[in-house]
């Protein structure tokens, strides 16, 4: 139901901006003569270049007071692209070291239930610790949502260090609100009222943007900066400067004259289809479809079983598939989103179902309960549409599907579908949840072609194959996706690896990755994976290196830590490593103890060498060494020396080891 309820209350949102727009217009300007054409001004377009003013006076601030660069982050704790791009901003924060300093400014969506006590929660931290405790509660919400329950929130005050009493009462009181109410005025005043929203230097980007787009712009504003220095401003006024000629409402470029939208009541233009982008996906033979195989159409979906875009385009497809009835099949393809706690097991349950012939039976019911994808609850789910439980829950524990489901997630970002929902049309892509209209004209285009292709004949189980490679061999080369594009070489760090630090692979491989990493990240736990895959690829090439990095908003990483340090002494680091990443969500001193019985280290020597804390030494060296090389953030790899920051895809950690090993 809470995924129904803010559905509707963005379709209220909406309704009411129009309607009051309409009755505003008709009452100010009063009835036009009859027979005169009633036409509207075309949609004005924001300038891009503008520049907003967006005071930070007041604000929780990080970096340095004479940073050249200003980003203010206006965001909502519960917005699940607002935690996406955190990993972002780290990363934007490494690449221009001592050039940024950040700003945060709340503005909490009212559908979102949590969000505004996020917020309170976040202010009461600054209240009571400055800064340093706001940006603290910053992190450790967004790595807690969606699960911002009171009992969590306060936990989290408990583990950075601050009152939690005083944080219940203030959310219970609504303490704090007038100044995020002020915040939210900021921001809707320089029309940022989606999150997240940024402001560079005062120049707006809206949305969870891909790195090289932050840094495109934040160079370009670091260049105008420095010439505001070189012309005798100090560098810590140059955001004060900027601000002086900064506009404080949206800024539209001019609306060429003559320009007029449609008559009310006249007939709308067909919509048109997106620009076409051609990828070739290749498929299984057992991939879940709906349709015939020999469809002169297939539709390939990526998706995501928690994500609220993905079960909106679920009544498209539908619409769609009843509009071609015979020629389209739709084909699933798992990308479960790392920040969507729910998704992989889900996923995990789908493919149990998809073993026992029942995957698109499972896959209405989660998306129709996708508020409730508990263990539990996928086990009620099974049970209703009659799965045998007991292999159901053997899938689940033993995560058996989780490789077939990695490679999907692999193919999808090879294909430039690193986000959900990303549909292919015989290939070509189209990216969200895009209304009927929209998809119905890529449809029409494609099966226009396919008809072409076919000449008349019969379409058989092949044609799909053909009509891709049609599609790619005639369509411009299609831009690299991101995730497969090896970053700009960095400097190379020297990285000391002591003779007994823990090492996966060839200890003679010409290809060292180095990883800096917590227990108790999540991120970390997603980069395992595909640190496997690496190895696989590459066998003896490859070998990898661990280095503890123990954040500490993490209350478990250290212990953890201090765990897999008392299994290394023994010879069983990688059995705890696994086991502990594989119980992420448990830590604790009990979940360490029951894990070294399991992978058989001796009781008695582990929990002494736990006790002793004797541990702490060596891995607080390793953080040290993390400081010197620029590794704050995890997980954050060295391959060779060549820096990669973040649960970054198969392909980005490919292209950058392909490099070294060619410079060999």
């Amino acid at each position: 139901m809470r995924h129904v309820s803010w559905i509707i209350a963005l379709v209220i949102g909406f309704s009411v901006g129009f309607f009051s727009r309409g009755a505003i217009d008709g009452g100010g300007r009063g009835a036009r003569p009859s027979g005169q054409a009633q036409q509207r001004p075309a949609r004005p377009v924001e300038d891009p270049s503008a520049v907003y003013r967006v005071p930070v006076d007041d604000t929780p601030l990080r970096g340095p007071a004479d940073a050249l660069v200003t980003i203010v982050e206006s965001s909502d704790f519960e917005c699940p692209f607002c935690k996406r791009v955190g990993p972002t901003l780290k990363q934007l924060e490494e690449a221009f070291p001592g050039k940024l300093r950040f700003s945060f400014r709340h503005n909490p969506l009212p559908f979102h239930a949590r969000a505004l006590p996020a917020a309170i929660a976040a202010e009461e931290a600054r209240a009571q610790g400055g800064d340093a405790k706001f940006w603290a509660m910053h992190d450790k919400l967004f790595e807690l949502a969606p699960a911002l329950d009171d009992a969590s929130i306060e936990r989290a005050a408990q583990e950075i260090g601050i009152d939690a009493a005083k944080v219940k009462e203030a959310i219970a009181s609504g303490k704090h609100k007038d100044r995020i109410q002020r915040d939210q005025r900021v921001v809707q005043s320089v029309g940022a009222p989606a999150t997240p929203s940024f402001f560079i230097n005062g120049r707006k980007l809206a949305g969870a943007q891909p790195f090289e787009t932050f840094r495109a712009l934040v160079a370009e504003e670091l260049k105008k900066a420095e010439a505001l220095v070189q012309g005798g401003t100090p560098a810590s006024g140059v955001y004060a400067k900027i601000m002086e000629s900064a506009s404080s409402r949206p800024v539209y470029l001019p609306t060429p004259t003559g320009q007029a939208a449609p008559q009310d009541g006249a007939p709308k233009a067909p919509a048109a289809a997106p620009a076409a982008v051609y990828r070739k996906v290749p498929l299984r033979a057992d991939d879940p479809a709906r349709g015939p195989a020999s469809a002169k159409l297939t539709v390939v979906l990526f998706s995501d079983f928690q994500c609220p875009f993905c079960a909106r385009v679920e009544p498209t497809l539908k619409q769609l598939e009843e509009a071609y009835p015979g020629q389209l099949r739709v084909v699933w393809k798992h990308q479960p989103l790392g920040f969507h706690q729910q998704a992989m097991p889900a996923a995990l349950a789908a493919e149990a179902a998809r073993e026992q012939g029942k995957f698109w039976q499972l896959h209405d019911k989660l998306f129709e309960n996708q508020r409730a994808l508990d263990d539990a609850s996928l086990a009620r789910y099974a049970k209703e549409i009659g799965l045998d439980a007991r292999k159901l829950e053997q899938a689940l524990q033993s995560k058996k599907h989780e490789p077939r489901i990695q490679e999907d997630m692999r193919l999808g970002a090879s294909v430039g579908a690193s986000g959900t929902p990303t549909l292919f049309f015989n290939c070509r892509q189209l990216v969200g949840a895009q209304p009927f209209d929209r998809m119905k004209a890529v449809a029409d285009e494609e099966l226009k072609k396919a008809d072409a292709l076919l000449g008349g004949a019969r379409p058989d189980a092949g044609f799909y194959d053909r009509a891709c490679d049609a599609n790619v061999a005639a369509a411009p080369a299609a831009p690299v996706p991101a995730a497969a594009q090896a970053p700009a070489p960095g400097p190379i760090q020297k990285i000391d690896v002591r003779t007994d630090d823990p090492v996966r692979g060839n200890p003679k491989a010409p290809v060292t990755i180095v990883l800096f990493s917590d227990f108790q990240c999540p991120f970390c736990a997603r980069v395992g994976p595909t640190l496997d895959e690496v190895q696989r690829t590459y066998g003896d090439k490859v070998r990898v290196v661990w280095k503890h990095q123990p954040l500490p908003f993490h209350q478990q990483a250290l212990p953890a830590a201090e765990a897999a340090e008392a299994a290394r002494e023994q010879g069983r680091f990688w059995q705890m490593h696994d086991k502990l990443f594989a119980s992420q969500r448990e830590l604790s001193p009990d979940a360490y103890g029951r894990i070294a019985r399991e992978i058989g280290l001796d009781a008695k020597k582990f929990q002494a060498s736990v006790q002793s804390g004797k541990a702490r030494a060596r891995i607080q060296e390793d953080q040290q060494l993390a400081s010197r090389v620029g590794a704050q953030g995890t997980p954050t790899m060295f391959v060779n020396g060549e820096k990669i920051v973040g649960a970054v895809p198969f392909a980005q950690i490919k292209a950058v080891i392909d490099r070294q090993l060619a410079a060999r």
